[in-house]
């Protein structure tokens, strides 16, 4: 039986693409990205469009030949007809995006997506939030989902995306959750591809501090393997997702162009049962500061070598001095690459 892909959850921005092109050809083939488009709370409609354009451009630029998924999960009603407008049935011709929808979006969303999966004949995604713990008011109703898979014509192709959201340690139930939604989903229909995606990455702690090491467990990889071992027949097609890099809320921020952001950034790494984060200043001036937390990196008993990929290539550039600082798009570019192409040999294996 052939391993599931990887579906690591994207943001539509320039570094996230950067890294999804810096994978190997073997691993892009592996790698599934369900590109998400940022919210834009309060734009005009005709900026917002110039948005959208340039982030679905981007994700289109990065999916030239493998198939990739695009959703907008955060448009409100008016949003989602300038979406409908923006992305209309015929920008997505030969491109290699697929639709995104779930319960609860506005009609204008649900449609769109709708109607580009019958008439480019695509696999039609449903994304299927579970961001809590399992009551009335949080786990998805499964009368919801079978209205949108009524809207499809008969035996079309539909793929399951169950999203937990953040998934850390005082989420120790979310494997349980994972279960019962996929029990009450999975009879619905014959689906296609089956992924349970988890943000597991944690935001940068309290007392972060330069020149030290922020170790987390990787509580999401954990989940997915207790979702593995439960007795139920069809844990050996479920497909592993994540949110890469970032934590799981990263998506759910608006894009900041022009700069913005804070004076400081993170160089983050992933290891079988960690995840490690160091924080770096920003600007030339610091490249001292850079090369010594990359050092940090490199210096991991499990730092898996230049070799690795390209992200990995870059950490032991800059532990040697080579290279520049780099900015908030690079760091997240290179720990992107190396923990995208980990997790893919990983499931793999």
């Amino acid at each position: 039986m052939s391993v599931p892909p990887y579906v690591p959850v994207l943001p539509a921005r320039p570094h996230a693409a950067a890294a999804y092109r810096g994978l190997s050809g073997a691993l892009q083939r592996r790698v599934v990205p369900l590109w998400t488009l940022s919210p834009h709370p309060g734009m005009l409609p005709g900026p917002l469009a110039g948005r959208i354009t340039k982030e679905a451009g981007e994700a289109a630029r990065a999916q030239p030949r493998t198939p990739g998924w695009l959703d907008a999960p955060f448009v409100d009603d008016a949003e989602a007809v300038v979406l409908a407008d923006t992305l209309s049935p015929e920008w997505w011709e030969d491109r290699f995006l697929r639709p995104v929808t779930g319960p609860g979006r506005p009609d204008a969303q649900q449609s769109l997506a709708l109607t580009v999966a019958r008439r480019q004949s695509l696999p039609l995604a449903l994304r299927v939030r579970l961001p809590g713990g399992w009551n009335d008011s949080t786990a998805p109703r499964a009368d919801e989902v079978a209205a949108l898979l009524g809207r499809l014509p008969a035996g079309h192709p539909a793929d399951l995306v169950l999203d937990l959201g953040t998934v850390l340690p005082d989420r120790p139930d979310a494997g349980k959750e994972a279960v019962r939604t996929l029990d009450a989903l999975l009879p619905l229909t014959s689906w296609g591809l089956v992924a349970v995606v988890a943000g597991g990455f944690p935001d940068p702690p309290d007392e972060f501090r330069e020149g030290v090491r922020y170790e987390a467990p990787r509580t999401d990889w954990d989940t997915w393997h207790e979702i593995r071992h439960a007795d139920r027949p069809y844990v050996s097609r479920l497909g592993y997702g994540d949110y890469g890099i970032h934590p799981a809320t990263y998506v759910t921020r608006p894009s900041v162009s022009g700069g913005g952001g804070p004076p400081w950034g993170v160089l983050r790494y992933t290891t079988a049962r960690s995840y490690h984060l160091v924080k770096v200043p920003y600007g030339r001036q610091y490249d001292d500061a850079n090369r010594a937390a990359a050092r940090i990196l490199t210096g991991l008993a499990d730092f898996r070598g230049a070799a690795a990929s390209a992200g990995e290539a870059w950490l032991c550039d800059r532990a040697r001095g080579a290279g520049t600082p780099g900015n908030h798009s690079t760091w997240n570019r290179a720990g992107n690459i190396q923990h995208m192409a980990f997790v893919a040999r990983s499931l793999g294996r």
